[in-house]
């Protein structure tokens, strides 16, 4: 492997735990439009995908718009008490950061929520480039994101590693020429997805592992 200096994070999943609060949103949602909840896994069937196309997929008779703005409602009214950084990733980021490695994190989230969950455990400056899907029209699985980020970094692919919980993260980084890693606290991917065409080259279980394969 070339040696790394670069290294790119998914936020929802991987760095931060926001399984929860996105569950919990798209229930509310789900409660508001349809007076009902729905099972659990089709939400999260849908995580690394941008929310307007789990909308469009999940409620085809609703504006886009509309059920969106329901949603955000929530997230807006619960995030910083829901949300919460995953074990050892805290240190990690900190770690990477002293050692001189150039880091960015690229999400399908907004902007505006993704800098508030940075910010909330002081880690906002660690990183040099954060795209989201804010900055792009081209979402994961598609390389932009990725691209976006190496461009601002002045990094190389065969240089970068992505880390993230999603096949959208993994295909993100295997369509940009990135190495890439799931995380073993992963809930969006099943067996078979982390063995097939959306399979990570390497995984790791505890965040520090990661220092294993740099």
């Amino acid at each position: 492997m070339s040696k790394i200096t670069t290294v790119l994070f998914d936020f929802d999943g991987t760095i931060m735990d926001t399984n929860s609060l996105i569950i919990n949103s798209w229930q509310y949602t789900f409660r508001t439009i349809e007076g009902k909840e729905r099972p659990e896994a089709d939400i999260i069937a849908t995580l690394g995908e941008p929310l307007a196309l789990s909308m469009k997929n999940l409620l085809p008779k609703v504006p886009v718009g509309q059920a969106i703005e329901i949603y955000r409602k929530y997230q807006y009214g619960n995030f910083s008490e829901e949300i919460s950084i995953f074990p050892g990733m805290l240190e990690l980021i900190k770690k990477l950061k002293r050692e001189g490695y150039k880091m960015g994190i690229v999400t399908s989230r907004m902007t505006g929520t993704t800098i508030q969950g940075l910010e909330k455990y002081g880690i906002k400056d660690c990183f040099e480039a954060v795209v989201t899907c804010d900055h792009t029209d081209k979402h994961k699985p598609d390389p932009d994101p990725v691209n976006i980020a190496l461009k601002i970094l002045g990094s190389k692919p065969e240089e970068s590693i992505m880390i993230g919980d999603s096949k959208f993260d993994i295909l993100c980084a295997k369509n940009a020429g990135v190495k890439s890693v799931l995380v073993g606290w992963a809930i969006a991917l099943s067996g078979e997805d982390r063995e097939g065409e959306g399979a990570p080259e390497y995984i790791i279980e505890k965040a520090e592992d990661l220092f294993e394969l740099i």
